[in-house]
């Protein structure tokens, strides 16, 4: 059975996503790690991927451990340097099966204001057809309600799906649904797949093409 549309992960696929480059930056690699020891700022990226605001998220944060507050805030004031650059080779796989009228799909865990942050930053993010995030459906992966809310919204059935994503767990809950998968380590796997699929032409998945 053919594979009619395309479902990309954002982070790490499109945009790269490397806090703690940021933070090795704005205070050395030795504080960096000393304040991810301390603080847990992922579990709170977390919430705000599942809807909570993102300033009341920081300011909550930074209150409860006020040694770290200055540099909790950096993770909102500096956002968008620890969420880039694009990946170009995955843009222009997305801008090739837009040309050739493959429906695309965005499957992401992003906040609300962070994702409309990206979405100012990287206008290729408006070619998707649809953009699922997690922080507007209250869900994120690698829950089956996500990917749930996708095939029904979109009305593609799971077999007839392809995803990448560079998270296993993400990956393999969209296989266990039936979709086919791609654990996204580099854009030239994720263009051999695709070509593979027959979604992509040799030249059009190329590197540099």
């Amino acid at each position: 059975m053919p594979i009619d549309a395309v479902v990309f992960d954002i982070g790490r696929v499109l945009i790269d996503w490397q806090p703690e480059k940021f933070y090795d930056r704005a205070i050395g690699p030795d504080r960096r790690r000393a304040l991810f020891d301390a603080v847990d700022l992922y579990r709170m990226n977390d919430g705000v991927d599942l809807g909570a605001d993102f300033a009341e998220s920081v300011e909550a944060l930074a209150a409860a451990h006020p040694d770290w507050a200055a540099e909790i805030r950096l993770w909102r004031s500096h956002w968008i340097e620890m969420a880039q650059p694009e990946i170009p080779g995955s843009v222009r796989v997305l801008r090739a099966l837009k040309a050739r009228g493959v429906p695309v799909y965005a499957l992401t865990n992003f906040g609300a204001e962070t994702f409309q942050t990206a979405c100012a930053a990287y206008p290729f993010l408006d070619l998707f057809d649809r953009r699922f995030v997690s922080a507007h459906l209250r869900v994120m992966k690698p829950a089956p309600g996500i990917y749930e809310i996708l095939e029904a919204e979109t009305g593609h059935p799971p077999e007839r799906l392809i995803f990448t994503d560079d998270k296993a767990e993400n990956v393999d809950a969209a296989a266990a649904r039936g979709w086919h998968t791609h654990l996204f380590t580099g854009p030239e796997g994720w263009a051999a797949r695709l070509r593979e699929a027959g979604l992509l032409t040799e030249k059009e998945g190329a590197p540099h093409g």
